[in-house]
């Protein structure tokens, strides 16, 4: 089984920056992508980033403003979020696809973190 724990989501004025972060953890064998969803009140969840082995993938949206990256040896991936705007409030959740210590397939996802863009 393998857990994610994110952090560093919180309250942000417009044009301000927030650092989410997302540990795995538990029986990991490899991981292969590592990306941040997004999901705002009445909306579907949307892809924001995602960091495969190898490449990275971005939504529209937040091209050119947010910044994925991934420490692998401490299997963690990050989520640089500059030139916040309202429309990025939403709860942001990471996920994990890889493979388990049994070699079995796994789709992991964390809990959510909160950020809300406000003035």
């Amino acid at each position: 089984q393998v857990q994610l724990v994110e952090s560093g989501g919180g309250l942000v004025q417009p044009g301000g920056s927030l650092r989410l972060s997302c540990a795995a953890s538990g029986s990991i064998f490899s991981i292969y992508a590592m990306g941040w969803y997004r999901q705002a009140p009445g909306k579907q969840r949307e892809l924001v980033a995602i960091s495969t082995n190898s490449s990275t993938t971005y939504a529209d949206s937040v091209k050119g403003r947010f910044a994925i990256s991934r420490d692998n040896a401490k299997n963690t991936v990050y989520l640089q979020m500059n030139s916040l705007k309202p429309e990025d409030t939403a709860v942001y959740y990471c996920n994990a696809r890889g493979r388990s210590r049994s070699l079995r397939h796994f789709d992991s996802w964390g809990q959510g973190t909160q950020v809300t863009v406000s003035s």
